[in-house]
């Protein structure tokens, strides 16, 4: 059996590079619901930092890698010990912040944003409790929407500003800020591009209920960017959209689906449950 690369016989922390691959996939591999979104950029992009967008910091424990933290556009945690969310926590300090968020399992990401507060705080919005839902099956009592839909390349137009709206609902502002939105743009059409972004159109073509499938791997994939327009919400079309979207997640990408939610959005909570979502854990989101 090889020597794992970079062994390293003290305690401490460093940036991993390409050929730590393996060993920073057997940690995400862990806790693969909550690490979807990270695992998924590892294994397309690998461990390059042009290549993932951010850097992969690792925490070794007498030599052995132990937690991760990905930091790039967000600051992820992850199966991070108290120990290493100290470690990084001093080396984000040291670099000064460069992410939009810090988002994570709740208690490591309020561990890391203690630490970081005096010297990055203070944050626009914190979420400490961001509900993590599970399931593995199609609902017994919920018919999907039959006009939910893959979102086609040539109805880029259409889908856009509903997910542009969407986003300013959920975080506050506009993606469309800084860059004009060009980053942003780019990511909604690899969604449609990919068959990941889902619609109901009404017969004028604007969008009725919209959401995506971000982050996948072969083992679990989640949902995201659930939204109704306004004039449609009340109407019961959440629940039977978002079953739609579910049924596509479970036959074509994953074998378990997750979200996370805001604990004060009691409407989509319950949605959620009734298409057969449970509780699996909470997430923390720190917004600047």
């Amino acid at each position: 059996m090889c020597e794992a690369p970079h062994v390293l016989t003290q305690t401490t922390s460093r940036v991993l590079e390409p050929d730590d691959l393996d060993a920073a996939l057997a940690i995400l591999d862990r806790e693969p619901v909550a690490n979807a979104f990270v695992t998924s950029r590892v294994r397309v992009a690998g461990l390059d930092p042009w290549r993932l967008g951010g850097e992969m910091w690792g925490w070794y424990e007498d030599g052995t890698l132990t937690s991760l933290c990905y930091a790039g556009a967000n600051l992820v945690p992850i199966c991070a010990t108290p120990r290493a969310v100290r470690a990084f926590a001093d080396r984000a300090r040291r670099a000064g912040r460069r992410c939009s968020s810090i988002v994570g399992p709740a208690e490591p990401t309020a561990q890391l944003w203690r630490l970081l507060e005096p010297s990055w705080g203070p944050a626009r919005e914190v979420r400490a409790h961001q509900p993590l839902m599970v399931t593995d099956r199609m609902p017994d009592d919920i018919a999907p929407d039959p006009r939910v839909r893959r979102v086609r390349k040539d109805e880029m137009e259409a889908i856009l500003p509903a997910c542009v709206a969407m986003f300013t609902e959920e975080v506050g502002v506009s993606p469309l800020a800084g860059d004009g939105g060009l980053l942003y743009q780019a990511r909604v059409a690899e969604l449609v591009g990919s068959g990941r972004s889902f619609a109901r159109f009404d017969a004028d073509g604007k969008v009725v209920f919209k959401a995506e499938i971000g982050a996948a791997t072969d083992r679990a994939c989640q949902i995201q960017g659930v939204w109704v327009a306004p004039e449609h919400r009340g109407r019961g079309l959440a629940a039977p959209g978002m079953a739609a979207v579910l049924r596509y997640a479970l036959a074509d990408v994953a074998p378990v689906v997750s979200l996370y939610v805001n604990d004060f959005n009691t409407a989509a909570r319950r949605t959620y449950r009734r298409v057969g979502f449970q509780e699996a854990g909470a997430f923390m989101s720190v917004l600047f």
